[in-house]
């Protein structure tokens, strides 16, 4: 029987680890969940209204400095609130690098960040 921590999502059938793929190691999972905080729009998830950033809430806002500052606002404050164990060292703003042609109307985050008791630092980043 396969043994891991959770299921990847997306979901997919994996032939090694039973019916679907699964995450095994602490870094993944952390980076996984991070994802999850990060797209899922508050009131979405069931009986816990206030979870999740909304990043795609964003979508049709303006792309300037005051848009950026609520978003590093609420990316920090739900990260302290729900992921206290994660530390952001960096939340960059661009243009996406596989399509500089959707420049206004697609923004590209990145955000830097580590997590001290594995010792494991890495990035994401979210075209929305």
């Amino acid at each position: 029987m396969a043994t891991g921590l959770t299921p990847k999502l997306p979901l997919t059938v994996d032939p090694t680890d039973g019916p679907y793929g699964l995450i095994s190691d602490y870094a993944q999972m952390v980076k996984q969940n991070f994802k999850m905080l990060l797209l899922t729009i508050p009131g979405e998830r069931i009986m816990n209204p206030d979870f999740g950033v909304g990043l795609r809430t964003y979508l049709f806002e303006l792309d300037n400095a005051t848009t950026h500052g609520e978003i590093n606002d609420r990316i920090t404050a739900q990260t302290a609130r729900y992921m206290p164990f994660i530390q952001l060292n960096k939340i960059n703003f661009g243009v996406p690098e596989n399509s500089p042609d959707l420049y206004p109307y697609t923004l590209s985050i990145s955000i830097s960040f580590s997590v001290p008791a594995l010792g494991s630092m890495d990035t994401i980043q979210i075209a929305v």
